[in-house]
């Protein structure tokens, strides 16, 4: 698992994942491990969020090693799961686009699975009320070759997809709970990307606080299932 920041670790998803048996390597710039060199020895493999874009390499220099993985989990049908800056990944490496978000998203979001997502292995059967978490002022704006779209918000046309049988990206955060939301909405850091979406800390923490139980539930499901195709492989 690939983590580039310490305080956009894995949450509901990491926990989901160890109680159901799962051994997790988390590795990255603040994990004290850095990114190795291959996927050997490894089932699967998790990009996480994070506040550079897929080729911010100046400033995120292990980006290149992070790109590299993803490419070698495509090549080897290697079950991929990316969150955000790691769905973005995914999209890059695959031949699609990541840009500006025309409207960025902030907080606890409304989604819609797209048709095609009625048979996917993760999101097929969730239902209809669906939210989650959202911090991103980039979005994949061009879907790679064969991919198929499966989740989108009013904002966002491309909130979850899959390139080709086992590599999922969503840019929205199954991972977050209501500390995630603290963490990421109280530093004086966030107030710049909090002022650009006109929200305060509060509208960001208090819904997700509200809704945490329901969340925790829902998106822990899918990790399950993403499980599920990382034992099967």
């Amino acid at each position: 698992m690939v983590e580039h920041e310490a305080n956009a670790g894995a949450g509901v998803v990491g926990r989901s994942l160890e109680a159901a048996g799962a051994r997790l390597e988390v590795v990255g710039p603040e994990a004290g491990t850095a990114i190795p060199a291959a996927l050997s020895g490894f089932d699967g493999l998790i990009v996480l969020g994070g506040s550079p874009g897929p080729t911010d390499d100046d400033d995120a220099p292990w980006l290149v090693d992070a790109r590299r993985l993803v490419a070698e989990a495509l090549d080897a049908q290697t079950p991929f799961l990316g969150i955000c800056l790691g769905a973005q990944i995914l999209a890059v490496v695959a031949g699609g686009a990541v840009s500006d978000a025309a409207v960025p998203e902030v907080g606890l979001t409304d989604l819609e699975l797209t048709p095609e997502a009625n048979e996917d292995p993760l999101l097929g059967g969730l239902g209809d009320d669906l939210r989650a978490m959202q911090w991103h002022f980039l979005e994949v704006t061009e879907l790679p070759s064969g991919s198929v779209s499966l989740c989108r918000s009013d904002a966002c046309r491309n909130q979850a997809f899959r390139v080709g049988a086992q590599a999922w990206g969503v840019q929205f955060h199954l991972e977050a709970d209501a500390e995630t939301a603290r963490a990421w909405a109280e530093p004086e850091s966030a107030v710049t990307d909090l002022a650009r979406v006109n929200l305060s800390s509060a509208d960001v923490i208090e819904p997700m606080r509200a809704h945490e139980a329901e969340l925790s539930a829902l998106w822990a499901v899918v990790a399950r299932r993403w499980l599920d195709v990382v034992t099967t492989a």
